[in-house]
């Protein structure tokens, strides 16, 4: 479409993608008749923003509208149609059928491209008693007034959040900010699944240490009315171990299925996943008809296989890159990396890339560090641990994955990380990035160059590691644990069957060490252990570092 004027653009539902294509499409072609189409009566709304609305960080309703149709109209001449539901695409004839909500007035509307970003819809499985009253999803700004409305008429509220994703979790937290009771449930034996189980494990820990009621591996068998003896305004929630959970609210957030059926009876190609299928210019299996946000399936960027990755970032992107399509200039998507944060209540927790799951899926080896460095320099006020893991190529040391968990200096650890990431770097290119220093911010080694130092270390053969999961496996005739933290530390809690000799005695007392046993030494978060294991290699033993050592294992025991 390289000739677009008085050529007609129609896009099919708003919020990140839609709304993004839309605007796009009008920097690119002031003489285009560009119409967006939402089925619901916001038509750019902060989707992401909704939780906080319940728990009243954000007070007023209208934050969380970035756009209305007259601002759209008024800044980008777009015809923004809100309630009107697209109820069908003819293809070949290159003409939808739309319903206005309000008249039942249906009509045609031909279009000379199209691009559809109807989103997800909340996923309502089969389960009895799941249609309920007081039972709530969180998609747009009418299901928050809805949880609102019903939370006014509620004394001593208690609440059941259904799944630990990112918006089960964020409505924990908010839930439970506002005063409520809150017992989150979760199928799956650790939340937030993009995190390895062991990073899950931290925000296990803080949403117990934070009064939530915490039920792991354990799915929701029915939503019930009280029995006698049992009150609850919404559902008794009855969990497959048989444990009932009165509840006078609950929230589903039980993930997302891409809204596809237009696309279905469209005859566009769908994915295995469920979502719409495009290339890497956006468009879908018909020339006229792009696709984008929450609706689609995306390349893995790290490791290649279609995924379903709902995120508000690269929606924005698809929709940008569409329009560039649909306007005649060449742009391309290059995949999904993942990259996510979420805060609960004084943890962040971050990832981008791949995590141990995806890579074993797909056959790609990898390799794993694990450090707990300070947020900022230690001997200025204030600095927090964080909990990083790095997962790269033990070949080339390019990096393939990375996850952080702390109360402070996630984000930016993060957001490195992730650049680094999608620039192909290596471990080797990460230890040598120049970052910004000044004793509140970060150290004059940064977590980022430690992590990629420690893979250095790993790559070049300094040090050979040994993992969390291993010890509790291992066989005490062929292998020597040895604890080299202070005794002090030691006093609060160490792995069984370890003996203890701290790192500066470690020379003196080598003699106590077994000669014809692997030995597996671990400090508090791995970096006494590489001095010892390098001490003891230069001796002739053999030796590996526990990476993560006692707090990663720690926290994968206690978060379980």
């Amino acid at each position: 479409m390289n000739n677009l004027a008085g050529k007609r653009i129609v896009i099919v539902g708003g919020v990140a993608g839609g709304a993004g294509a839309a605007t796009r499409a009008r920097r690119l072609c002031e003489d285009c008749e560009i119409i967006v189409l939402e089925r619901g009566p916001y038509v750019s709304f902060a989707n992401c923003g909704l939780p906080y609305f319940i728990g009243g960080e954000i007070i007023q309703r209208n934050a969380l509208l970035l756009q209305t149709p007259a601002t759209l109209r008024a800044q980008f001449n777009l015809d923004v149609r809100v309630n009107s539901e697209v109820l069908s695409i003819d293809a070949k004839q290159q003409v939808l059928t739309v319903r206005e909500v309000a008249t039942g007035r249906e009509y045609e509307l031909p279009y000379d491209a199209l691009v559809l970003s109807p989103g997800a819809s909340p996923l309502r499985p089969p389960i009895p008693g799941i249609e309920r009253p007081g039972h709530f999803s969180v998609r747009n700004i009418p299901d928050v007034e809805y949880i609102a409305s019903w939370l006014n008429d509620c004394d001593e509220c208690r609440a059941v959040v259904v799944g630990g994703g990112y918006i089960g979790l964020e409505m924990a937290e908010q839930l439970k900010e506002r005063g409520l009771s809150v017992t989150l449930l979760e199928a799956m034996p650790q939340v937030m699944t993009p995190l390895d189980p062991e990073m899950a494990a931290w925000l296990h820990l803080e949403l117990v240490a934070n009064g939530i009621e915490l039920h792991l591996n354990d799915p929701v068998a029915a939503f019930e009315a009280p029995a006698a003896g049992e009150t609850a305004r919404a559902s008794v929630v009855v969990l497959k171990s048989g444990k009932r959970v009165e509840a006078d609210l609950v929230i589903l957030g039980l993930g997302v299925r891409p809204e596809t059926l237009l696309a279905k009876t469209a005859g566009l190609e769908l994915g295995a996943l469920g979502g719409i299928r495009v290339n890497d210019h956006m468009q879908t299996s018909d020339p006229h008809i792009w696709a984008v946000g929450d609706a689609i399936e995306v390349k893995d960027a790290v490791t290649g296989a279609w995924s379903h990755i709902p995120l508000a970032g690269p929606a924005n992107r698809q929709g940008r890159i569409a329009a560039d399509n649909i306007c005649g200039r060449s742009s391309r998507y290059d995949g999904t990396w993942g990259t996510a944060i979420l805060r609960l209540f004084t943890l962040s927790a971050g990832c981008t890339g791949a995590n141990e799951k995806s890579l074993r899926k797909a056959g790609i080896p990898f390799q794993t560090v694990y450090l707990h460095p300070g947020s900022h320099a230690g001997y200025y006020p204030g600095a927090q641990l964080i909990a990083m893991k790095i997962l790269f190529a033990p070949d080339t040391g390019k990096l393939l994955g990375a996850q952080a968990v702390g109360q402070d200096g996630i984000d930016k650890r993060i957001d490195v990380l992730a650049t680094a990431l999608q620039a192909g770097r290596t471990m080797d290119d990460i230890a040598e990035l120049e970052l910004a220093y000044a004793p509140p911010f970060g150290s004059a080694k940064d977590p980022i160059n430690m992590a990629g130092m420690i893979a250095q270390d790993v790559l070049h053969g300094d040090v050979q590691l040994a993992q969390w999961s291993e010890i509790a496996t291992l066989d005490p005739a062929q292998t020597f644990l040895l604890d080299v933290r202070r005794p002090d530390e030691r006093a609060k809690g160490f792995i069984p069957g370890s003996t203890h000799i701290p790192l500066d005695q470690i020379r003196s007392r080598m003699h106590e060490l077994p000669s014809d046993r692997e030995i597996i030494a671990y400090c508090q978060s791995g970096q006494r252990s590489y001095f010892t294991s390098r001490i003891l290699l230069q001796h002739g033993f053999r030796v590996r570092n526990l990476t993560g050592s006692y707090r990663t294992w720690k926290a994968a025991q206690d978060g379980k």
